[in-house]
């Protein structure tokens, strides 16, 4: 019984460290979302969410893209290398009212369900 215990509690310590290695992506903004906030046609609509790898390994974005088309996203095309930052850019399309829409971002990430992120934009274009 004392063998089947340790076992055990070797199993979950390895599981356990095995999951948190990897890539991880930490976001800046609160909540994963950027509020444009009450804005005029006239801003030119750009973004970024700057985030940081603190995981151990290089980070890759795979996607990132937007259901509409008011929204050109940005990613990096390389590889965040462990303890750096990078940006994805968010150009909003500047039409009149509000602003509510979602990016889905596809990493490898390991602190994410499947690596992948929502990230959000809220505001008003008067």
């Amino acid at each position: 019984m004392k063998n089947t215990a340790s076992f055990i509690a070797v199993l979950l310590f390895s599981a356990i460290s095995f999951a948190q290695n990897g890539p991880k992506i930490e976001f800046a903004a609160s909540d994963n979302t950027i509020d444009y906030g009450k804005i005029s046609k006239g801003d030119n609509g750009l973004r970024s969410f700057e985030f940081t790898n603190t995981g151990d390994a290089p980070l890759l974005i795979t996607g990132a893209e937007s259901t509409v088309s008011s929204i050109i996203v940005t990613k990096p095309a390389a590889a965040i290398l462990p303890g750096k930052k990078g940006k994805i850019d968010v150009k909003y399309n500047m039409v009149a009212g509000p602003i509510r829409k979602t990016i889905t971002v596809e990493t490898n990430a390991v602190n994410y369900p499947d690596g992948r992120v929502a990230l959000k934009i809220k505001g008003e274009v008067q």
